[in-house]
């Protein structure tokens, strides 16, 4: 009798240690997620510094929520000509075929910041294309600098915007949207 009062004693101790040393806060353990799926966080070693919204981050919305469309100086043909006309295909990319889409948010004073890249072959899986494409078509949609502000009730606002590129044997086909 005393051998199990014994032991039920040394695994009670055991227990009760091993649960006082778990010192992780329950909270810190949880995944940080953002407000709504595709929702770029800011990120300090990739992103300018000099880049900020306007309003909070829970405020940015997308391209076509006011209705508004796409707001570039010159519209859609002034951005195509702008990035076609820049565009450098490179030797050998006969096998990039697929989708580049980059996201990124425009802030109330048509700054834009945030970009993100995705890519996927034409049946939408992942594809990994070559970088020098990548970089290429990403400094171009840097570069662009005619955004338009958009706004709702008077008040200018932070938004979503992406471009996606239609990329066969290295060559852009389509810009979306």
């Amino acid at each position: 009798m005393t051998k199990v009062i014994s032991l039920i004693s040394i695994v009670s101790l055991i227990f009760i240690t091993s649960i006082s040393c778990q010192s992780e806060n329950k909270n810190d353990l949880q995944p940080e997620y953002t407000r709504f799926v595709g929702d770029i966080s800011p990120d300090s070693i990739l992103d300018a510094s000099d880049f900020k919204v306007c309003n909070e981050e829970k405020h940015i919305f997308q391209y076509f929520n006011t209705g508004d469309g796409f707001k570039y100086k010159g519209e859609k043909p002034a951005l195509v000509s702008k990035i076609k006309n820049n565009f450098k295909p490179i030797a050998g990319s006969d096998y990039q075929n697929g989708y580049i889409r980059i996201r990124f948010i425009i802030n109330c004073k048509g700054e834009s910041g945030r970009y993100s890249v995705l890519s996927s072959d034409f049946s939408y899986e992942p594809k990994k294309f070559d970088q020098v494409i990548v970089n290429q078509l990403l400094t171009l949609v840097e570069e662009l600098d005619g955004w338009e502000t958009i706004s709702k009730n008077g008040t200018s606002l932070d938004y979503y915007m992406y471009l996606i590129f239609k990329i066969e044997n290295g060559r852009i086909i389509e810009i979306l949207p």
